[in-house]
This record gives C-alpha cells, sequence and structure tokens, in this order.
C-alpha cells in the first residue's frame, strides 16, 4: 500500500527525519512509536504532502507521490485523520460529515446549498457516523462534543474522503479513559477495512492495535516487527520503553 524510501526532512542543522524506509501492507494497522522529537509528526507531514521532503521517495499503491500535494493525495486515497482540521460547532455532527462527503464528491464550492435537503449525501453521511459510533448524535451541534467526539467526528470526517490509507497522528491525546477505550474500540472495527498507518504514545493502545510497529528514534526507524518482536528487543527497550516496556 505505502512504500517509503531513504525519506528525509532538515531543518537546518537538525535531522527532523533521516534516511526513513517504511513499507506498509494493504489491510494492516501499522504504527510508528518514539520518543518525543523522534519526527513522527514531520514523517506524517511528509505521508500526507503538508511537509515536502528534501530527499527520498513515496509510492502509495504503486504510484509515486513524492511531490503531490496534499489534495491531490486525498484523492487517491491517502488521508490524514485530521485533513479537515475545523470542526463546523455551530453545524449538527450529521452536517460535519455530509460537508466532507459533498467535497469529495467534487462540488466542495456549493457548501451554503443546503446539504440536509440531498438524501444521498445525508445517507452516506449516516453510513460513515455508523462505522465510528456517532450516528445516534447526528442531530447534536458540533459544539456541544467532548473532547473525545469531537476527535471521533474529524475521523469521520476525513473517512468521507474514503481513504484507503489513513494517517492517524496521536488520535488517544488529551482523552481521559473511559473516550481511550471508545477511541480503541473504534478504531479495532475499522480494522481490516481500512489501512491504518497510527502514531500514538498510550503503548496499551499501540499493543492491542498494531499488526506490525515501526521504531523511530532521532529520525531514524531503528527497528520493524510485530507486537512481540518490539516488545522483547533490547535495542527497543534501550532507545524507548524501557526496561518495563
Amino acid at each position: 500500500m505505502l512504500e517509503v524510501s531513504a525519506l528525509s526532512k532538515h531543518y537546518g542543522g537538525v535531522k527532523a527525519t533521516d534516511q526513513v524506509n517504511l513499507n506498509v501492507k494493504a489491510g494492516e494497522c501499522h504504527a510508528i512509536i518514539g520518543p518525543n522529537g523522534a519526527g513522527k509528526t514531520t514523517l506524517i507531514g511528509q505521508l500526507c504532502g503538508e511537509l515536502l521532503s528534501d530527499a527520498g521517495v513515496i509510492f502509495f499503491q504503486g504510484r509515486n507521490v513524492t511531490g503531490l500535494p496534499m489534495h491531490r493525495r486525498v484523492q487517491l486515497g491517502l488521508a490524514r485523520s485530521f485533513q479537515i482540521t475545523s470542526v463546523f460547532d455551530d453545524m449538527t455532527v450529521l452536517a460535519n460529515v455530509a460537508v466532507a462527503v459533498q467535497a469529495n464528491r467534487g462540488h466542495s464550492f456549493r457548501f451554503w446549498r443546503p446539504v440536509s435537503r440531498n438524501e444521498s449525501i445525508n445517507a452516506r453521511a449516516l453510513e460513515v457516523l455508523r462505522l465510528v459510533g456517532m450516528e445516534v448524535q447526528h442531530q447534536q451541534l458540533a459544539g456541544a462534543l467532548s473532547h473525545g467526539e469531537r476527535r471521533q467526528l474529524e475521523i469521520a470526517m476525513a473517512l468521507a474522503t474514503e481513504p484507503q490509507l489513513l494517517l492517524l497522528d496521536e488520535p488517544m491525546a488529551g482523552m481521559g479513559a473511559e473516550e481511550s477505550n471508545a477511541m480503541l474500540a473504534m478504531l479495532q472495527a475499522l480494522k481490516g477495512d481500512i489501512t491504518l498507518l497510527l502514531v500514538e504514545h498510550d503503548m496499551d493502545v499501540v499493543f492491542s492495535l498494531a499488526d506490525t510497529i515501526s521504531v523511530l528514534v532521532y529520525g531514524q526507524v531503528i527497528e520493524t516487527g510485530s507486537p512481540a518482536q518490539i516488545r522483547n528487543s533490547a535495542t527497543v527497550r534501550e532507545a524507548y520503553l524501557g526496561d518495563a516496556g
């Protein structure tokens, strides 16, 4: 699904990513872990097209997308969980997702036509909300949602672009235990239907979800393997997880 070769991004003398090699298989959940400052957010930015790379290549489904802008990658099926960064607080949950569906169908400049009148758009929006477990809240104003529910809504909006690969950048950040459990259940339900590339600090979540884990330290992938291989790796424990890992 995704093949990354020698990908690099430098800020002056700082190597945020340094010759990163990464392969993500179709249908898997591939997690990227590493300490703060390891380059994870930079890598996600490079993959989605938010940041242009200084060196290296990115192939998505066999196509070289290295120089493509973000919106073209989305059109090809590569989306980021918070690609649509603004939730419309004064609109319902359904209307937020309907706007994303509308944009995906190629008429994004008709936002001001009431999407509530378009049955096919609303039907697709409700289908996406069911995927993330939010159909019950479809008439609730987005501004009244909890932090965790807003994260779920943002993922729903990304799913409305019909991605083949979804990049998830710390989806559990700022959540309490109950919200984290709800997000974990939602992502487990998505597994297999959509290829997931997950950046996450919560190791319980990572080891629960991931089929494959890559460890990023100082901008370089130091090891890739199954959760069991990573958990038992002396190199990884020393670099990141610690003796308790």
